[in-house]
Order: structure tokens, then sequence, then C-alpha cells
């Protein structure tokens, strides 16, 4: 595999989050429904109920990214909260794909698994920036600070 060198700019480009945002959510749910994520999770709105996503088999950190581990199983897993017998809550793994032992894994399909669950995180990121923006705004702030996050 050939890695991509990330590339930072420092040119300052005026970007439209919304539109951002939709076409980031039609491409998760192109991808959702070519890896056959409804399988194990059918309401494609219900996908953003999870906690967090990760990967089986394939790496995501900056040293490892797009890493297969020899010998492993290449799953798309969802981490969610249940409340265990005594209340507490407890994370919970549910696999939403499964695609096979790693050294079988063609690049293209590989690539689109680590597509879907970056773009998963990102319209989580989207989430979370509105859940906060929605926290400011019920703050009672002076009229010198700023009416926005940005």
């Amino acid at each position: 595999m050939v890695k991509k060198p990330v590339v930072k700019t420092n040119a300052t480009v005026e970007i439209n989050c919304d539109t951002v945002r939709e076409d980031n959510i039609s491409r998760v749910e192109a991808l959702y429904k070519k890896l056959k994520i409804f399988e194990k999770s059918p309401d494609f709105d219900q996908i953003f109920m999870y906690k967090a996503m990760n990967l089986s088999g394939i790496g995501l950190k900056e040293d490892d990214f797009g890493e297969v581990r020899e010998g492993k199983y290449i799953q798309i897993i969802a981490i969610t909260y249940e409340p265990d017998k005594n209340g507490k809550k407890k994370a919970k793994n549910i696999s939403l794909g499964y695609f096979g032992k790693a050294e079988t894994l063609d690049e293209t399909l590989k690539n689109e698994i680590i597509e879907f669950v970056l773009r998963w995180r990102y319209e989580k990121a989207f989430q979370n920036v509105e859940h906060y923006k929605d926290l400011i705004a019920r703050v009672d702030v002076t009229a010198e600070t700023p009416d926005t996050l940005f």
C-alpha cells in the first residue's frame, strides 16, 4: 500500500459546513448500502445512535493508518453503552460488518471500509458541534460576547 502524506495548508478556505455535512451523509449512506451494514443495523438513521465506531484488523492511527493486521479478521465494530444488572453503564461491541481475513481483503473494499468509519466519525463530530452550539446558546452572555462559535 502506498501511503499518501498528510498535506496541511495554511490557506484560508471558506467552507459551507451544511453542504460538507450533506455530502458526507450521502456518502455514508451509499457506503452503508454497499458494505451491507443494513443487514445488522436496518435503519440508517439509527447508526448515529452508537457512541463510537471502530475497525478490527485495520489500523486507523497515524503510525499504522490503513495497514491490515495479518491473521486478523476485518470487522466494523459499533460501540454502545447499556446498563448491566446493577444499572452501571457497560460498553457493548456490536459487529456491523464482517469482511473475512485481512490477507484476503481487496484493496478497494478496504478503502471503503475505512472511509465508512471515518465519515461516520465525521458526522458524529458535526453532531457534537451542534450539541455544544445549542448549549452555548442557552448561556446568558454579555453583549461583548461574540454570537458565533467561529
